[in-house]
């Protein structure tokens, strides 16, 4: 037996950009608990940081839409057969899956066959849409790990075994430089008032939305003096986003780094729907949530979808706190409509910022990761 297989493994698959910051904070926290434990399976940038042996690069099966994900079935296909003969040959003490129900809930079964103990971190949104899969979870995942309240009374009323360790994003989201350092740091004036762009963190997704965003841009620094900064999610090309930006002017900075604060430092925010609305709530920024995917995607979604809002600031909330531009309502004048009454109209910042205030407190306490990691040690034989 060579010293790689005498060490106790566990795989770690995660499917895009904030999976990849969740599993890396819960390998680190099951690193501190247990140094000599081998870590493997699918990374982003941020797990690759980390001692983990990346067998698959999240970039390479991170699709938005039933569309686009047939688009990348091939690339999908061929890491899920990585990952079921790497589960049967190194026979991992556990398998850890976060969100991705695509590749996921696959491989809940192909360990289950295996009699390899399975741990769901960050559920798949099966309460808004295909529902019947919470069955397939109560026969092929030992252990849910939840983020949100309201889903461990979802899981437990269909009889699965579900711990609710509140929001991770509790222990990253935060603020370490002041409004003005940031700005000078990118080359802005901090007397002007700053929109943030946070586009996605899928290539489909930021060509979809960073033209409009950019148009709407243009059309807002024609009328008033406005500044713009963009966000970069690790998993989408610098190049793709300077392109994307060219008709607006070449003096938007791209943020790479330092993130919230680049965020914090904004009085609005543009986000893509997905993690990034729930890191600009933590911030308490008001924000326009936008979405659009090809119109067999979102046709389809209409006919299996169950919720009244897609921003899971909104779902969270149960009403709709941000405003929403989906599909044909994404065009750059109702970006900049929006804008000029959330920018215009005090009450309404106020409103908002006080009810997001109000939705952090609904998320729990931090030290998830650390809870999820207990939970895992436990699940080891």
């Amino acid at each position: 037996m060579s010293a790689a297989q005498s060490r106790k493994q566990v795989m770690v698959v995660v499917g895009e950009a904030s999976g990849d910051i969740h599993g890396a904070h819960l390998a680190e926290a099951l690193l501190q608990r247990e140094p000599d434990l081998l870590l493997f399976g699918v990374a982003g940038e941020q797990l690759q940081k980390l001692r983990f042996d990346s067998l698959v690069s999240v970039s390479e099966i991170a699709a938005m839409g039933l569309v686009e994900l047939a688009g990348n079935l091939k690339n999908i296909w061929a890491a899920y057969q990585l990952l079921r003969r790497a589960l049967r040959e190194r026979k991992p003490k556990l398998l850890v899956l976060i969100d991705f129900p695509e590749i996921n809930l696959r491989l809940a079964r192909s360990a289950k066959r295996l009699g390899i103990p399975v741990l769901y971190y960050v559920s798949p949104q099966i309460w808004a849409w295909r529902k019947g899969r919470v069955r397939q979870i109560a026969r092929w995942v030992d252990r849910m790990a939840v983020v949100f309240p309201f889903e461990a009374g979802f899981y437990q009323s269909h009889g699965v075994n579900v711990t609710f360790v509140g929001h991770p994003l509790l222990d990253t989201v935060h603020v370490t430089e002041s409004r003005d350092a940031v700005l000078a740091r990118l080359g802005l004036d901090a007397r002007k008032p700053v929109i943030a762009l946070l586009p996605g963190s899928r290539r489909r997704e930021v060509a979809y939305h960073l033209p409009m965003m950019a148009e709407a841009a243009a059309q807002l620094r024609r009328e008033r003096d406005m500044q713009f900064l963009c966000v970069r999610a690790s998993t989408v090309d610098d190049s793709m986003l300077k392109s994307g930006l060219r008709r607006v002017g070449s003096d938007i900075p791209i943020v790479d780094r330092d993130r919230y604060d680049a965020v914090n430092a904004a009085e609005l925010v543009w986000t893509a729907s997905g993690t990034a609305t729930l890191e600009t709530a933590l911030l308490l920024k008001p924000m326009i949530i936008i979405y659009r995917l090809s119109w067999l995607t979102y046709w389809l979604a209409r006919l299996l979808v169950r919720v009244e809002h897609i921003g899971m600031v909104n779902l969270i909330a149960g009403e709709r706190l941000v405003p929403e531009l989906v599909q044909s309502k994404l065009t750059s004048e109702n970006i900049v409509e929006e804008s000029r009454r959330i920018l215009d109209r005090p009450e309404i910042r106020c409103r908002i910022v006080a009810k997001l205030s109000n939705l952090r407190n609904q998320l729990g306490t931090p030290g998830a990761a650390g809870r999820v990691a207990d939970l895992a040690l436990t699940m080891m034989t």
